[in-house]
């Protein structure tokens, strides 16, 4: 079975390349082989790469830089997926396409549903949405996977931000008003090859019989000045020198940002777990492998 997989060069997309090598042949797709801002090209080259799976982490990411690049954010996050989705269909290929909490408004007191309503607050929420709607539109075998607070020990995420900034400052103000689960890329990506693992002959019928659309976090629940105290504590725990003395909790008002965010970012994990069978780990318990990754990379890459 060959797998298309895209993104290899943030996050969960080199996560998943890795997984996904375990259950077949893999063609690592950074934007050099795919690009997602030149939608008119993908067509072609899907051709030629032929793959039986497609799974397509792939996005225009910078939340704050998409309120002024809104063009190019709807280009690489819902006409490109689009078309993707349409030669999926076309060739009866599943597709698996990474999505956001971002798409929901935020509101309430608790997770968000699959199926509850929609509402984006900021430009990359809208375009992510948007390639929602194409990939569904498309009509062919999906998968729409939201996820949340997406964080790894490289590329750029807030627990290597939080882990510098702790080593510059003596005092930290962090967010405590958004709530979420920070979770890592590993777990999304394991979360994937598992889901193809179950039955790969047969995913357009797994992927009807969960509407479409699964959530996939990591459990429990905690703030941004909650998940930056951890980070603190689990690099003390290693023995990591830090200057930080104090984290003190703010309000997103105190933190102005161009991108409007969720407060609430909770997301029902019942469809992940009773759909296919996935009892998502607590977020602290993610954490901890994503910290030694950090500290000891030459040895966690030796493993």
């Amino acid at each position: 079975m060959r797998f298309l997989v895209t993104g290899v060069s943030g996050q969960i997309g080199s996560e998943a390349a890795q997984r996904f090598r375990k259950l077949g042949d893999v063609i690592a797709a950074d934007r050099s082989l795919l690009d997602l801002s030149q939608p008119s090209t993908l067509a072609a080259k899907l051709d030629a790469m032929a793959p039986d799976i497609i799974i397509n982490p792939a996005a225009y990411t910078a939340v704050d830089r998409a309120e002024d690049e809104r063009d190019l954010a709807f280009t690489v996050n819902a006409d490109s997926p689009g078309v993707m989705a349409k030669w999926a269909a076309a060739h009866a290929v599943p597709l698996v396409h990474l999505s956001t909490d971002y798409v929901f408004d935020g509101s309430g007191e608790r997770p968000w549903r699959e199926d509850d309503p929609v509402a984006p607050l900021s430009v990359y929420g809208a375009s992510k949405l948007a390639g929602e709607e194409k990939v569904r539109a498309a009509a062919g075998p999906h998968l729409i996977v939201r996820t949340s607070w997406i964080y790894s020990a490289r590329g750029a995420n807030f627990l290597r931000t939080i882990s510098r900034l702790a080593r510059e400052r003596s005092e930290l103000k962090i967010v405590a008003d958004q709530i979420g689960a920070p979770t890592s890329a590993a777990f999304v990506a394991e979360t994937l090859a598992a889901i193809a693992r179950q039955n790969p002959a047969n995913l357009a019928s797994s992927f009807a019989a969960a509407g479409g659309r699964v959530h996939v976090a990591a459990g429990g629940h905690t703030n941004w000045h909650g998940f930056a105290s951890a980070i603190v504590d689990g690099l003390r725990r290693l023995d990591v020198t830090l200057t930080v003395e104090r984290i003190i909790p703010i309000a997103t008002k105190d933190y102005p940002t161009k991108a409007v965010r969720p407060l609430n970012s909770r997301l029902d994990l019942t469809r992940l777990r009773e759909g296919f069978g996935i009892i998502p780990p607590s977020w602290d318990t993610l954490l901890e492998p994503e910290l030694d990754a950090l500290t000891h990379p030459a040895i966690v890459g030796k493993s």
